[in-house]
């Protein structure tokens, strides 16, 4: 198998084992330890954790032990939870929620710049397009990953414990130790290496990417991923779901949200290349809009069993553009700032998932909606600024990524 997508597929599979075990465990935090209020103690304790890391952990990390063993330490924080899980006390769940909250940011900051890294090399081996391949890999990415939501909540609809997929932590870090290949970022002829930047530098280069206006208009699409999945994880299970059918249909409407976004973000990955990014985004946009208008106008009833399950499919089907094109998107217009950039990607993000739960328990749930809608609308429109500004420099990101990688210009980092 060519090496690249090696790398991927360990990467992806790694993923997989790791959230089949946490993807399950956090889901029923609320539900295992709601005396005192614990599970919800832990679960915002891990947002925040993870809001606050984003702010300057992972260029440090990543600049300091590369990709490949910022992955692993991270994934060890989520190892941590998951023992915290079996003695669980406030003494025990807390500070590893913090743990993890601090090795998340890492975790897909690392994730994001080694994927970028990968496709561009696979880029620069084949002779494609850059963005293309980045694109491909990050839709491979997700199909595998995605697919842990499905895993994960079949075993928690059919085994109410955690005991089933406590060891799949263990052999995500097993694996990524020892199969995952550390890799070098791509540097044209002629440069020379250059030097480290002062600890300082990079501490705060998470802050310095926001004084690029492109990164302040783009923010808007990472939040609105947060909020989107807070939405359907929170409100649409608990409003729609439960209300109508039960808790116990919970689990399968998840995993027919997993299916489709795992699907989907695949196809989305390869059909890039042909469409280009608009496409997908006007796409994921309108796909989203019809259904925050339709689930405003839907009195649900027992009696409507399929539409239960058509909403997050249709859910799933944008949140797999979501993905799939915001981080390939993320690592083309910022390839000189990788590390920075994703770490930006999981501020902003986890700052959607903390504003979206905060509100969760004192607005209505048609006022969500309109919240949403309204991210919505504004994302999209600054996301149009930024392809509009970019299609007119004829030297730019966008259009340097429509070049051949070879002819990328890209600063050599181990990472």
């Amino acid at each position: 198998m060519e090496g690249n997508l090696k790398n991927v597929l360990v990467l992806s599979f790694g993923f997989l084992l790791l959230f089949t075990a946490h993807g399950g465990l956090q889901s029923l935090q609320s539900s295992l330890y709601s005396e005192e209020g614990l599970g919800v103690a832990a679960l915002s304790t891990l947002y925040g954790g993870m809001l606050l890391s984003s702010m300057f952990l992972p260029p440090v990390l990543i600049g300091k032990l590369g990709c490949k063993w910022t992955l692993v330490l991270a994934m060890c924080c989520y190892v941590a939870f998951s023992l915290g899980n079996f003695y669980a006390s406030w003494y025990t769940l807390i500070p590893a929620s913090v743990l993890v909250g601090l090795g998340a940011a890492a975790l897909w900051s690392a994730q994001g710049t080694y994927l970028t890294i990968v496709g561009n090399m696979q880029a620069q081996k084949t002779g494609q397009v850059g963005k293309d391949v980045v694109s491909q890999y990050f839709g491979i990415f997700f199909l595998i990953f995605q697919s842990s939501g499905v895993w994960g909540n079949l075993i928690s609809s059919l085994v109410f414990g955690q005991m089933p997929t406590q060891g799949c932590g263990f052999l995500a870090v097993l694996l990524m130790a020892v199969f995952l290949e550390p890799v070098r970022d791509a540097q044209p002829e002629g440069e020379g290496e250059k030097q480290a930047p002062p600890f300082w530098s990079t501490l705060l280069s998470t802050f310095k990417l926001l004084r690029d206006k492109r990164l302040r208009l783009l923010i808007l699409l990472p939040m609105l991923s947060g909020f989107e999945q807070a939405f359907l994880s929170g409100d649409y299970t608990r409003s729609y779901t439960t209300c109508a059918l039960g808790i116990q249909f919970v689990g399968y409407v998840m995993i027919c949200f997993g299916a489709v976004d795992a699907l989907c973000s695949v196809l989305f990955g390869r059909l890039a290349r042909h469409t280009g990014r608009t496409v997908l985004f006007a796409l994921g946009a309108v796909t989203q809009l019809a259904c925050i208008i339709a689930l405003l106008l839907w009195k649900p009833h027992p009696s409507q069993l399929p539409v239960f399950f058509v909403f997050p499919s249709l859910w799933g089907m944008a949140d797999a553009v979501w993905q799939t094109q915001n981080n390939a998107l993320f690592g083309v217009l910022f390839e000189k700032n990788k590390e920075a950039a994703f770490a930006n990607y999981r501020l902003w993000e986890a700052l959607g998932f903390v504003i979206a739960f905060g509100y969760s328990t004192f607005l209505c749930v048609s006022i969500k909606l309109y919240v949403l809608l309204g991210v919505l609308s504004a994302a999209m429109a600054a996301y149009g600024a930024v392809e509009y500004t970019e299609s007119r420099k004829a030297d730019g990101p966008l259009a340097a990524g429509r070049t051949k990688p070879a002819e990328e210009g890209a600063t050599q980092t181990k990472l």
